[in-house]
């Protein structure tokens, strides 16, 4: 029992990484209706400049995510700007092959600026509980912590406030918010900013977990897309729920099975949901 627990608990650190990723997917999604494949890149890069901030300038990690979270909304507004939106009325496929595009070329500009080297981003949360045979890190506490209060944070914004409002009438009826007067332009800006800040506070948690790598945008973004289809597509609360399902059920693989299996659960769970359940969890059918 206390080993299943363990994985359990391993799994919902981890599993809330692949929530921050998921709803930066959902919102772009759900409210545009664009599937922004590079947004593991966008993640990935906030993760780079967070460990540049550390171990170059000597900032605290929080702050140092928190700055990187702001670099990381600039760049999600200038890939909406000058990546998406130019194609907005055009096929699907358009900002598909855009996207890989992106994907490509940040990755390159990573592998430029860092080197193909893992890194690992340093925190000062090493501390180490037993509590009756459960290990419990500091970290990884600190990691679902942050994850609340920044999914707490995200949605006070857009239930409470002007700018939010205008992002739900958009996500309800596009065409009736622009007879309202609401500028979609703006709206659009507004949510990849908000989706690639909080993408690279996923990027960031990740690094200090496990580590930052040459390749590891490409997994987080099929990561989230698993648990965007398996919570439900433009579910906020779908994705909430299927990065915790996805995180535990690869830490349970990889604790029964083998860690060389861990990285297929999130496409088994694609196909899964695809054939059985194709509105995911909490998704509209």
């Amino acid at each position: 029992m206390i080993e299943f627990l363990q994985q359990v608990f391993n799994g919902l650190a981890i599993g809330a990484v692949y929530t921050l990723i998921a709803i930066g997917l959902t919102i772009v999604f759900g409210i545009l209706g664009i599937a922004h494949f590079a947004h593991g890149v966008v993640a990935m890069s906030g993760g780079y400049v967070t460990f540049f901030l550390i171990e170059k300038l000597g900032v605290p990690f929080f702050v140092a995510m928190m700055l990187a979270m702001l670099v990381g909304a600039i760049l999600g507004l200038l890939v909406e700007r000058f990546a998406y939106r130019p194609v907005q009325n055009a096929a699907h496929i358009n900002a598909f092959i855009i996207a890989l595009g992106l994907t490509m070329m940040i990755d390159g500009l990573n592998l430029l600026a860092f080197g193909p080297d893992q890194m690992v981003i340093r925190t000062p949360f090493q501390s180490v509980f037993n509590l009756a045979g459960l290990v419990v890190t500091e970290l990884r506490v600190y990691v679902m912590v942050t994850t609340a209060v920044l999914i707490i944070a995200m949605s006070f914004f857009v239930s409470r406030t002007k700018t939010g409002r205008a992002i739900r009438a958009v996500a309800q009826n596009r065409s009736a918010a622009i007879l309202m007067g609401v500028n979609v332009n703006a709206v659009a800006l507004v949510v990849f900013g908000l989706s690639s800040a909080l993408g690279v506070a996923g990027g960031a948690l990740v690094g200090a977990m496990l580590a930052l790598a040459p390749g590891l945008g490409e997994s987080l973004v099929i990561k989230g897309f698993a648990v965007l289809i398996l919570g439900g597509l433009g579910s906020v609360p779908g994705a909430i729920v299927g990065g915790l399902i996805l995180g535990v059920s690869e830490a349970l693989a990889a604790g029964y099975l083998s860690s060389a299996y861990k990285d297929v659960i999130a496409f088994l769970v694609m196909i899964v949901v695809l054939l059985f359940r194709p509105e995911g969890l909490l998704g509209k059918k």
